[in-house]
Formats: C-alpha cells, structure tokens, sequence
C-alpha cells in the first residue's frame, strides 16, 4: 500500500528534527573551534569572522597525541587481522569439535568490563617493562578487536561455498594456499568491517590509555583532551578544535569504506 503524502511529508520533517538534534553538537564544537579564545558561552552561532588560533594551539600541543593514536590503531588493526581471520577460517572451515563452546568463549570475552582488562594488564605491563609503550596499548586495544573480528569474519567466511574451497583443494592447493589465495580475496568486505571497527574501538579508546600510561612519551589523543581539559580550560576553541581533528580520521574512514561494510 502506498504511504499517504501527508504522512510521509511528517516523518520526514520529524526525521530532519531528530537529525539536527543529534548533529547540534558537532556543529556546535566546530562552530565554537573557529572563535577566539575564551567562554564558549559568548561565541556567536556562527563564525562570521573564523579564527584558526584554536587549529594553531591544537597541533602544537596535541600533534603528536594524533600521531600515537594513528599508530596504535593501526598496529590494533594489523594485529588484530592477523589473528582473528586465520582463527575464523579455522572455525568457519576446519571440522573442529567444540566450536560451539570456542565461540562461546569468544562471546564472554567480549562482555568481560574493560576496567577488569585494564587492571589485570597493568600489573602484567609492569613486570614486563610494557607501560608508556606503543606495543602495550597495541595488545591491549587487540583485546577487544580480535573476538570482535573473529565473530565478524567467521560468519561472512561460513557463506563461503564449499565447493569453490573443496575445487582449490583438488587443484592441489593446501590449507594454507586455500586461506590466502581462495578465502581472504573473497573475504574483503568481512576484512574491512572487522578493521573499520577495530580501528574506532582503538581510536575512541580512552580506559587503556588513561590505565597503561603514566608519562607523556606515549598519550593518544583521547587522553590528550581530557587532560587539556584542565590545563587550559579558557581556549575553549584550541579544545575544541583539537576534538574536530580527533574526529577527521574515523569520518574519513567511515566515509571512504561504507561501501564496504557489512
């Protein structure tokens, strides 16, 4: 049945309301990156005369904060790639038994709190000498990327068909062969999802990073603003503007795979 016009000209005037809601903070932070220094409270809504002051103040003091959390969410993804699409093929392919209670297991992992993680790691971190390290916060952002990347990937491999799997096998490909030249080309958009979204669990990060650094050698830029925060609570822009270039990257991101993701 066909929607009444008037009907469909309400919801969508209601959907508009409900997007500005939802987007008013985000104009509202790169409205207020773009004023001088001071109270928000006082900025006009809208910048008739933009100062990038703010942009200047943010990428002296917070470059180098975007620069690690880059690094760390990459090397997240790469890690958590690495182990979860062979761990996935093996679960979605290998006549394995207790997969059920394998599976399981990845799912609990999952719902286990992260400050649980985080304080179970700092004790580890400080005997092996991993605090305020690149490779710390690595592992310990992994720690939620690979069962998510698992669960991602072992149910796209399962459409599979089994017979283009059992065809490379008959052409005298090993498993190995099979995993790399049948089932990851076939796997890409399964690949992408599982890297989109482990790459904003580790950008987004904030519990590891507050719990496994304790000096300013290695801060994301999540830790970064909270402490600019109270350091310099009056540029009010230079916070906020340091919160857009936060944000550039996963927009980007998101932009450029949403075709992608599944």
């Amino acid at each position: 049945m066909k929607r009444a016009p008037g009907r469909g000209r309400s919801s969508t005037v209601i959907g508009l309301i409900l997007l500005a809601v939802m987007l008013f903070p985000v104009y509202w932070t790169v409205n207020a990156s773009l004023q001088p220094a001071g109270n928000t409270l006082h900025g006009g809504w809208f910048p008739a005369h933009p100062d990038l002051s703010g942009y200047v103040t943010a990428l002296h003091d917070q470059g180098g904060n975007l620069v690690t959390s880059l690094v760390v969410s990459l090397g997240s993804v790469v890690l958590s790639l690495g182990l979860a699409a062979p761990a996935a093929h093996a679960l979605a392919h290998f006549p394995l038994r207790g997969i059920n209670l394998v599976l399981f297991g990845i799912l609990i992992a999952q719902m286990v709190p992260s400050i649980a993680v985080a304080n179970a790691l700092y004790g580890a971190y400080q005997d092996l000498g991993l605090l305020d390290s690149y490779a710390g916060l690595v592992l310990a952002d992994s720690t939620a990327g690979v069962p998510f990347a698992i669960i991602i990937m072992r149910s796209f491999m399962r459409s599979i068909p089994r017979e283009i799997i059992d065809a490379a096998r008959l052409d005298g490909a090993g498993r190995l062969r099979v995993f790399r030249s049948v089932v990851l080309p076939m796997s890409t958009n399964a690949l992408i999802t599982a890297a989109v979204f482990t790459f904003l669990f580790t950008w987004s990060d904030f519990l590891f990073a507050l719990t496994l650094t304790t000096t300013d050698t290695v801060r994301p830029i999540t830790l970064g603003i909270y402490q600019y925060l109270g350091a310099h609570t009056n540029q009010w822009n230079a916070v906020m503007a340091t919160s857009v270039m936060a944000s550039v990257p996963a927009a980007v991101l998101l932009v450029v795979a949403q075709r992608r993701v599944i």
